[in-house]
């Protein structure tokens, strides 16, 4: 074995941020009220204007294949917390829209989300931190596109 790269600044910079997201996905996502699938759909419609996207926009913003968010799709739409709308712009694609029950779903899921970012992501950091660690998420997130 290579110790030289098992024990590389790298890997265990990575190895930390994995970590750390691991440990705060479920303390974030506890006590929702809905599947954390569902949050995630219902938060990237809610942050939209329109509270709308292309299903396949929607699909990739989610990490879902097409497939796989279709099912998805149809269960959160059989709970009324989206409906589906036929594009304007193209008759092949349809929207997904946030309903006025899923946005009641989203408030609620987001009184529970935003209190447990403060306790377990941002509390224990310091404004300067929150900042630098703001715009090292972007600039990975954006240098990875």
């Amino acid at each position: 074995m290579n110790e030289q790269l098992l024990n590389d600044d790298d890997v265990t910079l990575y190895g930390l941020f994995v970590e750390a997201f691991v440990r705060l996905k479920p303390l974030v996502h506890r006590d929702l009220g809905v599947p954390d699938t569902w949050f995630e759909v219902l938060l990237r419609l809610g942050r939209t204007p329109g509270h709308r996207l292309r299903m396949t926009d929607l699909a990739e913003a989610v990490s879902f294949s097409s497939g796989g968010f279709t099912r998805l799709a149809d269960r959160m739409a059989e709970a009324g917390l989206i409906r589906r709308d036929p594009d304007p712009d193209d008759r092949r694609a349809a929207l997904a829209v946030l309903t006025d029950k899923g946005a009641e779903a989203l408030d609620r899921a987001m009184a529970a989300h935003v209190s447990h970012l403060r306790s377990h992501v941002t509390g224990p950091l310091s404004s300067e931190d929150r900042r630098h660690l703001e715009r090292i998420l972007r600039t990975l997130r954006d240098a990875n596109e």
